[in-house]
């Protein structure tokens, strides 16, 4: 066999990546159009490359222009990759109501996965009327069994009189609770 039989699958699966970056880096570009239509497809293609395109859609939510950062949003709330979760909890705090569901809405996808960063946020930024009411969206939507009881305290926070002060003492409670329990 020579060597350029040998290298033929590896020389295949470097150029499959390369031109599926390319595919990506294209899509990214479609959901900037005017075009309604192409954006969607462009959308409903990146979610079907899954994790391959979480990375690129993850920088596409801090585009300047609205409907680009919530069709990455939605992107990545359909994809619901745990290593968006940081970029989706950022996304909590933007200044559309329509991006930050999407970013709750992959939170909740995502699910308990993301439960630590949450509350870790809530502990660090609860100043942030933005950011408690989406943590409180993914919270009350992934409040579900075991797990029920370390939550409830945090919720009760958030939908009190002075949330931003009560907040971060009930997650920083649900924090230790969680870590003593792993």
């Amino acid at each position: 066999m020579n060597k350029t039989q040998n290298n033929a699958p590896k020389d295949n699966a470097v150029s499959g990546r390369k031109a599926a970056k390319a595919t990506i880096k294209s899509l990214i570009a479609d959901l900037a159009s005017k075009d309604g239509v192409v954006r969607v497809k462009a959308r409903q293609q990146l979610v079907a490359y899954k994790k391959r395109s979480v990375a690129p859609l993850i920088r596409t939510l801090s585009n300047e222009n609205d409907w680009v950062r919530w069709e990455a949003a939605k992107a990545l709330s359909q994809i619901g990759n745990p290593e968006s979760i940081q970029a989706l909890l950022e996304a909590l705090t933007d200044k559309k109501f329509e991006v930050r569901w999407l970013a709750a809405e992959g939170l909740i996808r995502i699910g308990r996965k993301a439960i630590v960063l949450l509350l870790e946020a809530l502990v660090k930024h609860s100043d942030s009327y933005w950011l408690r009411e989406g943590i409180h969206h993914v919270l009350h939507d992934i409040n579900r069994g075991k797990i029920r009881k370390v939550l409830r305290p945090v919720l009760i926070a958030l939908e009190g009189p002075e949330p931003s002060l009560e907040v971060p003492l009930a997650a920083q409670a649900a924090l230790d609770a969680l870590t003593k329990k792993v």
